[in-house]
């Protein structure tokens, strides 16, 4: 399966295990990604609140990219990334004028033939079938899959499967062992792209989310998203702080725990780069080594 590949920043920055982690597992699982030539910031997260018109230009502009390297099917696996091209390509093609007013700033032409897919989306149709051969060390954990809000919503344009429960990601870490919990804050924001300028607002949002994975005793967080991730993983102390108290849980990408789940090494993986540890007791054992061979037998001289 071939098909286009915007990483987005934070994929080459604060989110390079998550980059690690879906090469290794696109390689594992016969998934060839061609990446966009010369793409550029989609302005996630703060453009949109800024300026309308570069919030939109933008993203056009690496979907008209994709366009001219005639990709149709643009795996983002960054959530807020996602977002915003699929928002972007919404707009464009509903709007005659808005749509003529951003290829004049863009100088490309814009069709709207390439589609965003965000990861749960590729995922699970690379697990559809066949990932049992795959599978060397189920992750046989009790895990809250978390999609926060830039992967559902708006609902009206992004379609997820459910927009206030969804259960794609469940459906693929139950393919790989897992067990799912049923839990309160799957779709509630974590403070997104204030984790710079107001890291009050994301602990006292990230700090609900940790107290109810925690209450239902869940053995990891499971996300798709590089906001996500860096609120509830390199904020843990300001989480910590507010709460007064410690969390343990990890926060694993998808990829990482699919990743586990197909033998793939744990550096490979990007474990050792989260601000929270990975427990081994998430790990699958090292492959036991091969017994030794037997000792030569001694040489026996017949000779009389």
């Amino acid at each position: 399966m071939k098909m286009g590949y915007f990483p987005g920043c934070s994929m080459l920055g604060s989110s390079r295990e998550y980059a690690e982690s879906l090469a290794s597992v696109a390689q594992k699982l016969e998934l060839e990604l061609e990446e966009i030539r010369d793409w550029n910031c989609c302005g996630a997260s703060a453009a949109h609140n800024l300026n309308h018109t570069l919030s939109l230009a933008l993203p056009a502009r690496i979907l008209a990219l994709a366009e001219a390297q005639q990709l149709t099917d643009i795996l983002v696996p960054c959530a807020a990334c996602y977002n915003r091209l699929a928002v972007a390509r919404h707009e464009l093609l509903n709007n005659k004028e808005l749509h003529s007013k951003i290829t004049s700033i863009i100088e490309m032409e814009f069709t709207g033939t390439a589609f965003p897919r965000n990861i749960l989306e590729v995922l699970s149709t690379l697990t559809e079938s066949g990932l049992e051969q795959h599978i060397t060390s189920k992750f046989e954990h009790k895990v809250a899959c978390y999609y926060g809000c830039l992967l559902v919503r708006p609902p009206a344009i992004l379609k997820f499967d459910r927009a206030e429960d969804p259960l794609v990601m469940d459906t693929i870490m139950q393919k790989i062992g897992a067990t799912p919990l049923d839990w309160a804050f799957k779709v509630e924001c974590c403070g997104a792209g204030f984790s710079v300028s107001r890291t009050d607002l994301v602990a006292k949002l990230s700090q609900k989310i940790l107290d109810d994975v925690e209450h239902r005793c869940a053995e990891a967080i499971i996300v798709a998203c590089p906001m996500c991730h860096s609120n509830l993983d390199m904020r843990r102390p300001y989480i910590e702080k507010l709460a007064n108290k410690k969390y343990a849980i990890p926060v694993l990408y998808i990829t990482q725990a699919l990743g586990l789940a197909l033998g793939i090494d744990k550096t490979q993986l990007g474990l050792q780069r989260h601000f929270v540890p990975v427990p081994t007791s998430l790990q699958p054992p090292p492959p036991a080594l091969p017994p030794p061979p037997p000792p030569p037998e001694e040489e026996t001289n017949n000779t009389l």
